[in-house]
């Protein structure tokens, strides 16, 4: 009986891991793309955002930038993947809490980066005028989850 045991177990962790696994993500293609090709979408708060590898939404890595206009807010929120934050000009200000809290906060100019640690809550603050910055996710699908004010 106990010889039993071994290859049912096996069975039960293969299939385990098979029907546990998280969607596979679709390979990274190879991807040149210029500074001119960079298309840029709006939105009515004057954010605009363009993505430039893959997409948020599905499995797998992306990437796109963000550009906020000068004193733009963004409250606490969190995502539920890591991403790693580079400023490509202007200076953010980014705090870490579930309250949005400016002395909290830390000056990051042109070249700094940052790490968002999955469901990790932060905020920002275009404070000193326009920054545009570059998010990689490499574990998608991401999304967005406001924290409501206490």
């Amino acid at each position: 009986m106990k010889a039993n045991i071994v290859p049912v177990a096996g069975c039960i962790l293969l299939a385990l891991a098979v029907c546990g696994s998280p969607a596979r993500a679709e390979p990274l293609a190879a991807t040149r793309l210029a500074v001119d090709d960079v298309k840029w979408e709006g939105d009515p708060a004057g954010v605009r955002r363009a993505y430039l590898v893959g997409d948020e939404k599905k499995p797998g890595m992306y990437a796109y930038r963000v550009r906020f206009p000068a004193n733009h807010k963004v409250q606490p929120h969190f995502h539920p993947d890591e991403r790693i934050v580079t400023v490509l000009s202007g200076t953010l200000y980014v705090g870490f809490g579930e309250v949005f809290d400016e002395s909290a906060m830390k000056a990051l100019p042109t070249g700094s980066i940052w790490t968002e640690p999955v469901r990790q809550p932060h905020f920002v603050f275009a404070k000193d005028g326009e920054v545009v910055f570059q998010v990689v996710g490499g574990n998608g699908p991401s999304g967005v989850t406001r924290i409501e004010p206490k």
